[in-house]
């Protein structure tokens, strides 16, 4: 939506909710931009190809990719966590996002045209925390892919940064959208005193896409109302 509001085309790329898909990319529309929707496994090779295929016929080759699709840490202790668990998440919070970057890249050419690829990382690619260990691991994993892939492609003229968010209201966590007690017991420990709103993550997420951060890559910009600022607290 709030690049909708720039009167963008935005491809949104989903898993397996068609519907949803649809109805984000009426949102993009009722912003005031153009949309489309295409079916996209990220840890899957063929299904990305497929899917920018199907974008760059219909529009021709990007110029943003936002990196978004993640699962979240399992919760799941290093000593008792199972193979496929590590292996699903690095495959979706790493993996894919090498494959989508790849393919942007490619997709590109070797055009020396400004371009844009933001990642949605985490605070927990530094901070980690028990339970954590497939999250971390991959977030953690995706700074250096970040990192690597500015070095690589600024001579190209394509930008490459980090949104790093901490206590952000998204499905990703339910429990603290709808429950208050539960939410605010957190927000305790946020020096603004509130978890963040994902239009906010937005509109870092614009502004790093556009002329006007035209001088920022291999950046990680972390958004998260001072949380990491106190992890040596006890110290």
């Amino acid at each position: 939506m709030a690049f909708g509001a720039e009167r963008d085309r935005v491809a949104i790329c989903y898993h397996r909710d068609a519907v949803a898909a649809e109805l984000s990319a009426a949102a993009v529309r009722a912003a005031g931009g153009e949309a489309m929707t295409a079916e996209a496994h990220v840890d899957e090779e063929a299904s990305i190809d497929a899917a920018f295929a199907a974008i760059e016929q219909a529009w021709g080759p990007g110029d943003v990719l936002v990196n978004s699709a993640g699962l979240n840490m399992s919760g799941i202790m290093v000593r008792d966590m199972g193979l496929a668990q590590w292996q699903r998440l690095i495959g979706t919070d790493l993996t894919g996002a090498f494959l989508t970057s790849r393919r942007f890249l490619t997709g590109r050419g070797d055009a020396l045209r400004p371009g844009s690829i933001l990642h949605i990382s985490s605070i927990h690619a530094y901070a980690v925390r028990a339970g954590g260990a497939d999250y971390c691991a991959a977030k953690g994993g995706l700074t250096n892919l970040i990192e690597t892939l500015a070095i690589e492609e600024a001579p190209r003229c394509i930008r490459v940064n980090a949104i790093e968010p901490g206590m952000i209201l998204t499905p990703m966590n339910a429990r603290a959208e709808t429950d208050a007690a539960y939410r605010h017991a957190l927000e305790r420990h946020i020096p603004l005193g509130r978890a963040g709103d994902a239009s906010e993550v937005a509109d870092l997420a614009v502004f790093l896409a556009s002329d006007k951060a035209r001088y920022i890559t291999g950046a990680r910009i972390v958004i998260d109302g001072g949380l990491s600022l106190l992890q040596a607290l006890g110290a």
